[in-house]
């Protein structure tokens, strides 16, 4: 659907007049993977992996954040491996970042903190996750008063597929309790592309009825056929139930039509769209809008007619916005079946 399409869908929707920023779609100059941002007061700051650390941007908006200087915070001294998707939060008066490192079978999550954005990290913890399983993308919200865990690992010690997994925390760097699994893999239009069937880039986000939703990233990385898809927990649901958990019938943002979700549409310039950042304030899922308006949103991308690979991928600026009366439904499960409440509708 083209932009002007998708402003006259909004208009009959009566949402049009409730925009809260100009439409905006831009392929930044960063080539780069796995956004994070959060605003902070006027200011917007960034964290990626760069080379063996972690350094953090900030700037006036999220256009701007391509071109300033990035500062490392953070280097692999220890030789930990690998040192992948960091995610910036911010708790308490205190930035905490976490991020994965390791090689092959050895991946787990570490976190590093700061009172201030881009300076004075401490070194980095490893998070003992419940079971000390292979374990990506890790992001930390709170959700009626209790601080959460999620992120993309491994059921056993070979890779097979990525589940989605939470866990409650006692601190921002601690888990306590067991591991609960809340997404695998298993629908045909999140296992296109396969060896490993993926669920990674886990992000909170809270709809304006008060329900908790987990965006996530389906399919390889290495492929076209990223995309983005959502759980919607059920009002009053256990966020450790599985069958509390209602997933999008298909990619809510996606490049490849037989994947999406009816009523939703592929989008245009930005090839294999995924692993986002919904950029809110103090990355606070409490701060989610409400229905209507239009708020940032990044992701990483390849541009239309660029050959789809890692090298190639660039970070995006765009906006979401809350769908109303939209059904998710599955099949022979236990518990009903459909979840009628809010989806969401992205725009590159």
């Amino acid at each position: 659907m083209g932009i002007s399409r998708k402003l006259a869908a909004l208009a009959v929707a009566g949402l049009l007049a409730l925009v809260a920023e100009p439409v905006s779609a831009a392929q930044t100059a960063l080539r780069a993977a796995d956004p994070s941002v959060l605003r902070v007061g006027g200011t917007y700051v960034a964290v990626q992996s760069v080379g063996g650390g972690i350094a953090v941007r900030q700037a006036a908006s999220p256009d701007a954040l391509a071109g300033v200087a990035a500062r490392t915070v953070w280097s692999d001294t220890g030789n930990l491996g690998e040192v992948w998707a960091p995610e910036i939060h911010y708790d308490g008066g205190r930035y905490y970042i976490y991020f994965t490192a390791g090689r092959g079978a050895a991946h787990r999550m570490y976190v590093i903190s700061s009172t201030a954005a881009a300076s004075g990290y401490t070194g980095a913890t490893r998070m003992v996750l419940p079971d000390d399983k292979w374990a990506i993308d890790g992001t930390m919200f709170v959700f009626n008063g209790q601080r959460w865990f999620v992120w993309s690992g491994w059921a056993g010690d070979t890779n097979v597929e990525q589940n989605l997994y939470i866990a409650r925390m006692s601190s921002p760097t601690a888990t306590t309790g067991a591991r609960y699994v809340i997404s695998q893999p298993r629908e045909s239009w999140e296992r296109v592309i396969g060896n490993p069937f993926i669920n990674e880039g886990p992000e909170a986000i809270r709809d304006p009825n008060g329900q908790l939703h987990v965006t996530y990233s389906a399919n390889g990385s290495w492929s076209e056929q990223y995309c983005i898809a959502d759980l919607r927990l059920r009002a009053g649901g256990d966020p450790t139930y599985v069958w509390d958990w209602y997933k999008s019938n298909g990619c809510l943002f996606g490049s490849n039509r037989a994947t999406m979700m009816a009523g939703w549409d592929p989008t245009l310039s930005a090839n294999g769209p995924g692993h986002h950042t919904f950029v809110l304030l103090n990355g606070d899922i409490a701060t989610s809008p409400p229905a209507g308006p239009r708020f940032p949103l990044m992701y990483h991308a390849v541009p239309e007619g660029m050959p789809y690979s890692w090298a190639n991928r660039y970070w995006y600026t765009g906006t979401f916005c809350w769908w109303g009366n939209t059904t998710y439904s599955r099949a022979n499960v236990p518990g009903p079946t459909s979840n009628t409440g809010y989806s969401i509708k992205f725009f590159e």
